[in-house]
């Protein structure tokens, strides 16, 4: 479903006036960064926030980070699976993460990441105490990586790596 810019509009200014937005789901609905902006000052407010299937990109996400790195972020449960993110993406979002104490459970399976994300994937699980479970299906890692991805877990053996 394709919403117009004045429904984008709406819908940033009922999310502004939530205190907590239990979630949100938006996914396959043609967002790009000119949606984000958008919605973007009230995003933070959501505990479960889905933008899948949506042509992002690396762009896109990082104009999501802002609302990540927000104090007050209450999101647990970001889906973003099939949004065209990359290496270079990934990082600018872990960077954004790093700050996020709410976060359990984090979707970025079918995307571009290749094994050049897996250091910043492996500071991503070290620095979030609550994250339970990381999504990584139909990325472009190697077997190395991988093997890699899944040493992540020694650290933390209940977190789930879903490869």
């Amino acid at each position: 479903m394709s919403l117009t810019p004045s429904d984008y509009t709406v819908l940033s200014h009922v999310i502004g006036l939530c205190d907590t937005m239990k979630r949100l789901v938006l996914e396959n609905c043609h967002i790009q960064c000119e949606e984000i902006q958008r919605l973007g000052p009230g995003l933070h407010k959501c505990q479960e926030l889905r933008l899948g299937r949506n042509e992002l990109g690396d762009s896109g996400v990082k104009l999501l980070s802002a609302s990540l790195r927000n104090p007050e972020c209450k999101i647990q449960k970001l889906w973003l699976d099939k949004v065209g993110l990359t290496d270079s993406g990934v990082e600018d979002l872990v960077i954004a993460l790093s700050t996020n104490r709410s976060l359990t459970e984090l979707i970025l399976g079918s995307n571009s990441l290749t094994d050049r994300s897996i250091p910043a994937l492996r500071r991503l699980v070290l620095t979030l105490p609550n994250l339970a479970c990381i999504w990584l299906r139909h990325n472009r890692f190697s077997e190395t990586g991988e093997k890699e991805l899944n040493c992540v877990q020694e650290p933390r053996p209940r977190l789930g790596v879903i490869l």
